[in-house]
């Protein structure tokens, strides 16, 4: 017979809230940048009378309307849990992040058949000034907001901010294509923009396979074997525990969830059993980062089980 003993930390509450309130405001600033970003290219098409680069500045509004679903995502998973959702809403955020791998395929698809359409049907580039400048500063905002959005990703847990942020690199990639087009024409090289309009989309592939394997990994359950090992390590090593039987992890949303199975020394009464156990959660909280919650079940060792 076993015991469970489960713990969730208040500064792990805490952590969880200022992670969320660093997510919004990566997402806003986003917001802010592109807004920018798009409004600058908005200028230039005035200048230029391009129609071309009117469509892509749309476009770029339009993506950068992906930071909304995440915006959402952040603000519920600050909800506590209820009695239909019992383990939170954690997982709009890697909802989010679907919406966003989405989004990025797209992109991929729509640069590809441009491409080739182009390949197909020339279509003479004109102002080429104008058209290099607002690739160029649709290139710059986008890459800055990607790294803003991967770092801060990364430093808070979160897959689908990071991806969010590989779908801003995404369109800074198909900003450098249009200075590439605008280059080329320039040279006398027309065939120029469709070439690397058709490199650029491979590209974005590359981004999106990334940015799914991230996010579909978090709905798998996918965690680092580096934390498994870690926890195990720190479990075998605390007094009275004779082996560790299973670990298992997952993130939920930008948040750690475990629960770990022991084999503890038999002689043990149930008080003292319980003490193990709630020892085993304190540590292990308190040595694996993002960790909101842990469950540590204590068995009775059987005789032939010797110390981890």
């Amino acid at each position: 017979m076993g015991i469970a003993h489960s713990h969730d930390h208040t500064h792990s509450v805490d952590d969880a809230l200022r992670d969320s309130t660093a997510g919004i405001r990566a997402v806003k600033i986003s917001l802010v940048v592109l807004g920018f970003t798009a409004t600058a290219q908005l200028v230039i098409v005035a200048l230029s009378g391009s129609v071309a680069l009117f469509a892509d500045t749309v476009h770029n509004f339009a993506d950068a309307l992906t930071a909304v679903p995440l915006w959402i995502a952040f603000s519920m998973s600050r909800r506590r849990a209820t009695r239909r959702y019992t383990y939170g809403f954690g997982r709009v955020e890697d909802l989010a992040g679907l919406f966003v791998v989405a989004v990025i395929a797209m992109s991929a698809v729509v640069a590809a058949v441009q491409a080739i359409r182009r390949l197909i049907d020339p279509v003479p580039l004109h102002h080429l000034a104008w058209v290099a400048a607002a690739g160029v500063v649709g290139f710059l905002g986008n890459e800055m907001v990607a790294l803003y959005r991967i770092q801060v990703g990364k430093r808070i847990g979160s897959a689908a901010l990071r991806a969010d942020g590989m779908h801003a690199r995404a369109d800074g990639l198909t900003s450098l294509a249009v200075v590439a087009g605008a280059v080329g024409a320039a040279l006398g090289f027309p065939v120029a923009d469709p070439i690397v309009g058709l490199v650029i989309a491979g590209a974005i592939a590359i981004v999106l396979i990334f940015a799914a394997r991230d996010v579909f990994g978090r709905l798998l359950d996918r965690v680092d074997p580096d934390l498994v090992d870690n926890a195990v390590t720190v479990l075998a090593a605390r007094p009275g525990v004779r082996a560790v039987r299973r670990v298992r992890m997952r993130w939920v949303g930008h948040q750690l969830e475990a629960d770990a199975e022991l084999d503890v020394d038999p002689s043990l009464s149930l008080a003292d059993a319980h003490s193990v156990a709630h020892g085993a959660e304190h540590e292990l909280a308190h040595a694996i980062p993002k960790l909101g919650s842990v469950i540590v079940h204590a068995y009775p060792a059987h005789d032939g089980v010797l110390s981890s």
